[in-house]
């Protein structure tokens, strides 16, 4: 395969993202059908590569994150979305880890996406670009790793849709995954998930400045839609309890309701300002599509039905975490796979954290996950013959 790298370069473009990027030239076969490419993997990497080359873990992203896991990010300058995990003595130590962290396929923060340019038209590839799934994504990563010559990765880890890309490395490619972490995830994407990113996708279609995808060869943005999928989005990522904390019925700036549409309460200012900051860092058609690939994930139908058969033989070490308050990927949907686990004799350990932040708990400060991480971890580490983080 025909592989060519800007070997450990900045990544220059026209929105000049800091980071590394790969330039895959051979098609990839997707499983809509289509070989794809070439086309650009943009990743980001923490610590250093130790000499046998066994202490690289990969970080997968959830739908609306990214490449930056630790770093600022380069349009909003916020922190990475995992810079309470990653990083010099926390869970994913970088002083005895290597992380590689990759936009994935289909996203818009320099992998190549529907915002990209198609060298057939010479325009944004809109809604030509080909429909992906998470198993694409894998495949992707796949070539990122094998061009950095690591063989067999010390970790995977991810949550949410990363938790889902976690599931398909160890199905995939069991014999390069030493340890898997889905945290907040589930072997499926569920009716209610799948009618929840329907709404989102008709927000984001219904907006005149849509214009059929093609947004960006005329000039346009349909910022109220993609504002509106956000908002939407955004709620299912906390719980009841949690958004009675923050906001209850709070008014916002004012003493007394209005007797109209603005926003009276916090809980409305706060979902209006989500969406006001989502659309200056997220591109709108990459939201249809990276929904859709969740959407279609279904382990089990991968393997003729079986949840079990997609882990048949598998040596890797499993470590499943759920939340309490999660009612979007719940934990019964994670003890799904550690019963799949259990029936496919696979060494799996689950724990079911006690949160009322949500589905949003595996990016907070939550001690009981980094402590759960921090043993695991540490257990495989010492299975392996890691040296230990100085």
């Amino acid at each position: 395969m025909s592989i060519l790298i800007s070997a450990r370069s900045r990544l220059l473009s026209d929105q000049d993202w800091p980071g590394y990027r790969l330039v895959i030239r051979a098609p990839l076969r997707l499983d809509c059908g289509i070989d794809f490419g070439p086309f650009t993997i943009a990743y980001q990497t923490y610590g250093t590569l130790n000499e046998d080359r066994s202490n690289a873990i990969l970080v997968c992203h959830a739908l609306t994150g990214d490449q930056y896991a630790a770093d600022p990010h380069p349009i909003t300058g916020k922190p990475g979305w995992w810079e309470t995990m990653v990083g010099p003595g926390q869970v994913l130590d970088t002083e005895r880890y290597f992380l590689i962290c990759a936009n994935v396929l289909g996203g818009c923060m320099g992998t190549t996406g529907p915002q990209e340019i198609n060298p057939a038209s010479g325009e944004p590839w809109a809604l030509s670009f080909p429909v992906i799934t998470i198993r694409d994504m894998v495949r992707a990563q796949k070539l990122l790793l094998d061009h950095l010559e690591i063989d067999s990765l010390f970790c995977v880890i991810g949550g949410s849709m990363g938790a889902m890309q976690v599931l398909e490395w160890a199905a995939s490619y069991p014999e390069a995954v030493f340890a898997a972490v889905p945290i907040a995830g589930a072997a499926r994407h569920s009716a209610q998930n799948i009618a929840f990113h329907e709404v989102g996708r008709q927000a984001i279609m219904a907006d005149p400045e849509w214009c059929g995808g093609r947004y960006l060869s005329l000039d346009r943005k349909p910022v109220r839609g993609l504002a509106v999928a956000r908002m939407a989005a955004h709620i299912t990522y906390l719980s009841e309890a949690a958004l009675h904390r923050k906001f209850g019925r709070n008014l916002q700036d004012r003493l007394a309701v209005t007797y109209g549409f603005d926003a009276d309460f916090q809980v409305e200012s706060y979902l209006r300002h989500q969406g006001s900051t989502f659309v200056d860092r997220f591109d709108a058609n990459s939201y249809l599509y990276i929904t859709r690939a969740m959407d279609y994930f279904d382990l089990a139908a991968e393997h003729g039905g079986s949840l079990p058969a997609a882990f048949e033989g598998t040596r890797s070490r499993f470590c499943i975490i759920s939340f309490t308050s999660d009612w979007l990927f719940p934990t019964s949907e994670s003890r799904e796979v550690v019963h799949a686990l259990n029936a496919a004799a696979a060494n799996v350990s689950f724990v079911e954290i006690a949160t009322d932040n949500g589905h949003d708990a595996f990016l907070l400060q939550e001690p009981e996950l980094f402590e759960t991480l921090r043993g695991f971890l540490n257990g495989c580490a010492e299975h392996r013959g890691l040296a230990r983080s100085r």
